[in-house]
């Protein structure tokens, strides 16, 4: 029990302001909040974005607000948006429809796409998103999308300067992401019962590019598992069998921060950094007695994005290397269309009953 304590000491998610990115030009803050962000992304894969100088804090509570309105629905009403009614990607999710780890995870939600040209609802994330009726909904929810779509540039700005990027590679990156093929949640947890024969959300690997996730301030319920090799190795830890035996380490839990969202970083990422930056596994445990309301945000590269790692982080992985001594070469991430990947991620989540957060 002293080793969970003490790895929970340790592994204390980081707090980072993008203040510094917010305004054009100079700002004595940004070399360091580029090399915060590197240091995180580096160790944890995830950390607490400071983002109360960009968001007014009622913003995000009136979306709790209005969630937990249409959440509060008869179920007749929640189903006349199910993903049935789209393309399978879009709309709402019944309690328990959503598979991880080949469990149903205890929440129900809303699922939303960036807006695509010619849409085609018998294509898997090709129709249209469907809003609730609840007034208010759609108009507040669209504002956030686009906070979070600036906050995703500002982030991978960031992230570029502390990688050492030129200003060629950046402008290289940024039209990557220019088009961010982005995707938002609106996520209800009823409490999980103690014989629940699984989670509230499994424990999973996000598989795009940036997760901005605001949530109600419930605590004890999202968990990181943070990689400690020799601290404390957890029997029960509750990871996927593909990761179960190869992680040693811990769940912390990160509870939420006023003014603060929780952000991760997902596996183009990986893919981006060969392998500096990791993709960290968590989970949702909610026992506590209240409905509990999230709302992630994820920003992802663009659809027809070519994901192959970048020539910054190849440098700086070959100049560690030569510190260490390291002869042999490198092994390199496999260049990913990222909608060839997110189509094989969410399409199997809905036409075979495979967990769209499930290895492959």
């Amino acid at each position: 029990m002293g080793d969970v304590k003490q790895a929970n000491r340790l592994a204390a998610l980081p707090i980072i302001s993008v203040e510094p990115f917010l305004n054009p030009g100079g700002h004595p803050g940004k070399l360091s909040t580029a090399a915060a962000l590197h240091a995180a992304c580096s160790q944890y894969g995830f950390f607490y974005l400071d983002i109360s100088s960009y968001v007014d804090r009622s913003e995000p509570e009136e979306l709790t607000r209005l969630a937990r309105e249409f959440f509060a629905l008869p179920q007749e009403e929640k189903d006349r948006i199910s993903l049935s009614q789209e393309d399978g990607a879009r709309g709402y999710q019944r309690l328990k429809e959503n598979v991880t780890n080949g469990k149903a995870d205890n929440h129900e939600g809303i699922d939303f796409y960036r807006p695509v040209d010619k849409p085609d609802k018998t294509k898997p994330v090709w129709g249209e998103n469907q809003w609730p009726a609840v007034p208010g909904f759609k108009e507040k929810y669209e504002a956030w999308v686009e906070k979070m779509k600036k906050l995703g540039m500002i982030v991978i700005e960031a992230m570029a300067t502390g990688l050492g990027m030129s200003p060629d590679e950046w402008v290289q990156l940024r039209n990557q992401v220019d088009e961010s093929f982005w995707v938002m949640r609106v996520i209800g947890y009823p409490p999980l019962p103690n014989d629940y024969d699984g989670f509230s959300c499994g424990a999973h690997r996000d598989y795009g590019c940036l997760t901005f996730l605001y949530a109600d301030p419930t605590p004890g319920a999202l968990q990181v598992y943070i990689n400690q090799p020799g601290l404390v190795i957890e029997t029960d830890s509750g990871l996927p069998p593909e990761h179960a035996v190869e992680e040693e380490g811990c769940w912390i839990n990160a509870d939420p921060i006023p003014g603060c969202v929780v952000c991760n970083i997902g596996e183009m990422w990986e893919v981006w950094s060969n392998g500096l930056y990791k993709s960290t596994l968590h989970r949702v445990v909610h026992r506590g007695s209240n409905y509990r309301v999230s709302i992630p945000f994820f920003f992802e590269p663009n659809f027809d994005a070519h994901v192959e790692p970048l020539p910054a982080a190849l440098r700086m992985q070959e100049e560690d290397r030569k510190i260490r001594g390291i002869t042999e070469p490198a092994k390199m991430y496999q260049p990913v269309v990222y909608g060839d990947f997110l189509l094989k991620k969410v399409g199997s989540n809905f036409d075979t009953g495979k967990g769209r957060y499930d290895a492959d």
